[in-house]
């Protein structure tokens, strides 16, 4: 079995109550991008401007390579998420809405939806065993749109 299969059997171990994972369809892309905005709310060094870049664009890169170790199609979806997440964080900027006000508020309200999902669940989550199902949970997430596809993860 690949690492991403035993990762995702583990991961789905916690999430099978209908409810819980209705509720993660929504937290867990949700949660992605606020915490990529609160990411790139992180002042960063002036020459980061000379490349347009900031504290979001460095993370993202290394995550993406991990998402690309686990699973081609998995790594061009995360790619996908990590593009539109940007996307809309320029949007955000762009009509004048603080990014991390935003990013923090909404980052609390799904962080309490996951913990009532898990409380309807009857299962604690899954990376308070391990911290590598923090990033388990979006490759999670598009694992049901890649199915519905008929795209192999």
């Amino acid at each position: 079995m690949r690492q991403i299969e035993r990762l995702l059997s583990r991961y789905n171990e916690s999430h099978q109550n209908k409810t819980n994972v209705a509720i993660h369809a929504i937290a867990v892309p949700s949660i992605f991008f606020v915490t990529v905005g609160l990411v790139w709310s992180i002042p960063a060094p002036t020459w980061f401007e000379q490349f347009n870049i900031n504290w979001a664009h460095v993370v993202i890169i290394p995550m993406l390579y991990y998402y690309f170790m686990l699973s081609g199609p998995i790594g061009a979806a995360m790619t996908l998420l990590s593009i539109a997440t940007l996307a809309g964080i320029n949007l955000l900027e762009y009509n004048g809405v603080s990014v991390w006000q935003f990013s923090l508020v909404l980052f609390v309200i799904m962080w309490i939806l996951q913990f009532v999902g898990h409380k309807i669940e009857g299962k604690k989550p899954s990376f308070l065993e391990d911290v590598r199902f923090l990033l388990v949970g979006p490759a999670w997430w598009w694992t049901h749109w890649l199915k519905r596809m008929n795209i192999g993860y």
